[in-house]
């Protein structure tokens, strides 16, 4: 290994302890929910490493749930604009905060599933089906996440037109990939918004996977050093759904 490499992930290991994130804000079409407004969030900001667990979910497992839970159900219009706010600690925005949003060392994709559930309130969230309705990864040396900082922790993707109306939780993941060369190591960071889709035309039936499962430790996006010279980067997970 180059010692510039090396380096690099000497500096990575060493910001693991400081440099995690949550997702606490949703705005739709521009507009703020509020803080904590009607998403699952947990208090403590560390990853999940293990695909195999239920807290690959929405989190809530190892890192609970922040009490009280919110119980308000966000109203989305199908084909609404949609924006996850991510941030080192539940504080919020911290511009004295040099890991907020989160670390710059913490390199990978973001993605948002949505499964359909008979209340967005309802605590058990195994067993759902889940369709990915956006992902971003890396493009000519940028990833997601650097997107995601220079926005400020903001990440934005659009709502479907055409799936049914109803109540969903709305997951949003970020994985981090700076100590991903062997498995366990990549860093998932998730948390689920509880989302009420109006005016969908319920024309089109996703897809889905479960969760865990729709993930292995051996996949080419879980387990990678980000530090070699890379090529392109496979997103973990099914294709994006699209109208």
């Amino acid at each position: 290994m180059k010692t510039s490499v090396l380096a690099a992930s000497l500096v990575s290991l060493l910001s693991v302890a400081s440099a995690h994130t949550i997702f606490q804000e949703l705005y739709v079409n521009g507009a703020s929910q509020g803080h904590l407004t009607g998403i699952r969030a947990p208090d403590y900001d560390g990853p999940i490493m293990d695909v195999t667990s239920n807290d690959i979910i929405c989190n809530g497992g190892i890192n609970p749930y922040h009490q009280p839970v919110s119980q308000a159900v966000i109203d989305v219009p199908a084909g609404a604009q949609v924006t996850a706010e991510w941030h080192h600690t539940l504080n919020g925005a911290d511009p004295s905060d040099s890991a907020d949003p989160i670390d710059s060392s913490h390199k990978g994709p973001v993605l948002a599933y949505l499964a359909k559930v008979p209340d967005a309130t309802q605590s058990d969230v195994t067993g759902l089906k889940w369709f990915k309705i956006y992902h971003d990864g890396y493009n000519s040396g940028t990833w997601a996440v650097d997107k995601l900082i220079s926005n400020k922790g903001k990440v934005s993707f659009a709502i479907p037109k055409c799936i049914e109306s109803g109540q969903y939780l709305l997951r949003v993941e970020l994985i981090a990939l700076h100590a991903a060369g062997s498995y366990p190591g990549a860093q998932f960071y998730m948390e689920c918004a509880q989302i009420n889709i109006t005016g969908g035309s319920g024309s089109a039936s996703p897809a889905t996977v479960s969760f865990p499962g729709a993930y292995k430790g051996s996949d080419p996006g879980i387990t990678i050093n980000i530090y070699s010279s890379l090529t392109g980067y496979t997103i973990p997970g099914p294709n994006v759904f699209s109208c």
